[in-house]
Order: structure tokens, then C-alpha cells, then sequence
């Protein structure tokens, strides 16, 4: 049948996977860091996913597609909702619910934004607007205990790994930088020489951008120190 349902632009998608999120039939799903409409009679073509995408890689067209299947949405997301998140089906025992609960983190999370990844994260996001910026390695939430209520919190964060991600970042630090009003720039990187590459980058942005903006290093060791 021809009907109204939406189209995903790759070559647009920055892999934020917030249409994901906000597709309420879970029609789409991320897929090699793209967004795809995986099942086409799960889309019921009214486009909640349109207003979460920050690159405009979603419209509406109409051409020949299943229709809509709310049968088979409704009969989804019932196993989903009796599923629990390791796979294990809803009818296990209390005590296997209640050892999971147990698990839950005692600390609330300072994260302000999604998506987090320098590579993915659009350079004219509204929250960069008077944001202080936090620039971090990969590692340094996992080695520094307390990284989320001192780092974290009050600011806007970028994370990245110099050593395994392709490419460098500086293009994409210098466009946020200098088409946004950064209050301030944190660099927060491990003692290894790898973490480098995420300082110089972050110096070179600063000095491309041609503003001048308070801006501070942080080095943490590899046992959870931070090094004066």
C-alpha cells in the first residue's frame, strides 16, 4: 500500500540515536552507528522521531510500505516489558529480581546532555550556549572516583579516545568553540603519553577559533590521582 512513513538520510545521521529513543513503536534501530528503519510495520508515520533529530536526517514521504501493525508493536513490547535487561525471561524468581536491584548505583549520574562522543555530537547544539565545556579522555571516569561531581557536573561534556578513534579532533572542536559562547574549557586527560593527543587538539581548536577563553589541564594517573 502507498502510505506516509519516514525516511532516515545517512549520509545526515551523526548516530546520536535519539530517534531511536523517541520512536515510542521501536521501528528504528542503530546499526553500524546509523539510525535504520528496521521494521517498516512498526512505523505509524507520525514522526515523534522527527523533532529529537538534531542533523535533520529525517523527513516524510510516501511510497509502498506495509502498513502500520499495531498488533505486532503492542505483542513487542509486551516481551519487552516482560524481559529482563540480561535476557532472562519475567517469570524468574523474586529473589533474581531482588539480587539485580542490588546492583543499581548508589551516586546520581552529572551527565547534561547525549550524545557525549566528540564525533557525534552536533557543533550548533543549543546546551553548548554559556556551556563550560569538558573536554576528557576515554579513561579518566573510570580511573578518578569522584569524576562525575567534580568534572562532570555544571558542564557540558566531550569524550574521546586520541588513540583509537580515527582522525583528529580539531576541526570539530574549533567549529563548537568558535560558533558557540564557551564560557570556560576543561581538558581532563590520563598521565599516558596517548592522552596527548587530546590536549593538543583542544589548544590548536582554541587558538583556530580566535577567542580567548579561560581553559585549564587536568591530569589523572593511572591509579586514580589527580597530578599537580
Amino acid at each position: 500500500m502507498i502510505r506516509k512513513i519516514i525516511r532516515i538520510d545517512e549520509e545526515k545521521c551523526n548516530g546520536c540515536g535519539l530517534c531511536a529513543e523517541a520512536c515510542h513503536e521501536d521501528a528504528i534501530e542503530m546499526i553500524n552507528g546509523k539510525a535504520r528503519l528496521t521494521r517498516e510495520d512498526y512505523c505509524d508515520g507520525l514522526g515523534d522521531c522527527l523533532p529529537a533529530c538534531p542533523t535533520n536526517a529525517i523527513t516524510f514521504e510516501e511510497r509502498e510500505a506495509p502498513a502500520y501493525n499495531e498488533e505486532a508493536v503492542l505483542a513487542a513490547k509486551q516481551k519487552k516489558a516482560t524481559t529482563l535487561p540480561c535476557g532472562c525471561p519475567g517469570t524468574q524468581s523474586k529473589a533474581i529480581k531482588r539480587e539485580a536491584v542490588s546492583f543499581s548505583a548508589p551516586v546520581s549520574s552529572q551527565l547534561s546532555q547525549w550524545p557525549v562522543q566528540i564525533k557525534l555530537v552536533p557543533v550548533n547544539a543549543p546546551y553548548f550556549n554559556n556551556a563550560n565545556l569538558l573536554v576528557a579522555a576515554d579513561c579518566t571516569a573510570f580511573a578518578y572516583g569522584n569524576f562525575h561531581n567534580e568534572f562532570i557536573r555544571n558542564h557540558i561534556t566531550l569524550i574521546g579516545c586520541p588513540k583509537l578513534d580515527d582522525g583528529d579532533y580539531t576541526e570539530k572542536l574549533t567549529q563548537i568553540i568558535a560558533n558557540n559562547n564557551i564560557k570556560s574549557v576543561t581538558v581532563a586527560r590520563m598521565e599516558v603519553p596517548c592522552c596527548g593527543g587530546i590536549e593538543n587538539a583542544v589548544k590548536r581548536a582554541l587558538q583556530l577559533s580566535g577567542k580567548f577563553i579561560p581553559w585549564r589541564v587536568v591530569t589523572i594517573s593511572t591509579d586514580g590521582r589527580i597530578i599537580e
